[in-house]
């Protein structure tokens, strides 16, 4: 069983890439707090009597399972909104922004630290073109640094399945990424 302190020092070690991670996936920064935040709170009101060695999943299973609700209510929302504006005035409301994630500075060359900006940049909208489970599975993969089973558990997915929204989305984004000058050096190459 985690103490309180324990339970606060994980939420507090895994908020920032957890924010990151939602921010990629649901395309909007409030909404992704909200979303990290509901999660936070799941995390803590119902498996706070968890041993602190299960965090780490529990938190990816509820985290995704949080966004899954919202892309369900935002289904619904924008069915309902585009019915009533078909009945309505004709306001044009497509403002989709897309995320905008600071890159951590790091010691180092400030031109290294330019290029590593742009990198960043250019995954992050190559990133937003991938279908939803793609993007699942590389965030979790690739950033969240889970492996293969970790990830399958988190998605509610076969192992198989992972490997190959895995392989597809490092194949887009790899193509994307070569379209735009930078070669595969610069993608992650975890099997």
């Amino acid at each position: 069983m985690a103490s309180a302190q324990e339970l606060s020092d994980f939420l507090r070690q895994v908020e920032k890439r957890a924010f990151r991670q939602t921010a990629y996936a649901v395309r909007d920064d409030h909404a992704a707090l909200d979303i990290v935040q509901d999660a936070m709170m799941k995390l803590a009101e119902k498996y706070a009597s968890k041993p602190i060695e299960e965090y780490p999943l529990l938190f990816q299973r509820i985290l995704q399972n949080t966004m899954r609700d919202y892309w369900r209510r935002q289904k619904v929302r924008n069915l309902w909104t585009s019915l009533f504006s078909s009945l309505g005035s004709q306001e044009d409301e497509d403002y989709d922004p897309l995320e905008t994630i600071e890159v951590e500075t790091q010691e180092g060359d400030p031109a290294e630290q330019l290029e590593r900006s742009q990198v960043m940049r250019l995954i992050e909208k190559a990133l937003a073109k991938l279908p939803a489970r793609q993007r699942e599975a590389f965030v979790l993969r690739y950033w969240e640094e889970l492996d293969v089973a970790e990830t399958a558990s988190v998605m509610g997915c076969s192992e198989g399945s992972v490997k190959t929204h895995c392989s597809r989305a490092v194949s887009a984004l790899s193509t994307l990424m070569e379209q735009a000058g930078i070669g595969r050096r610069k993608l992650p190459n975890k099997e």
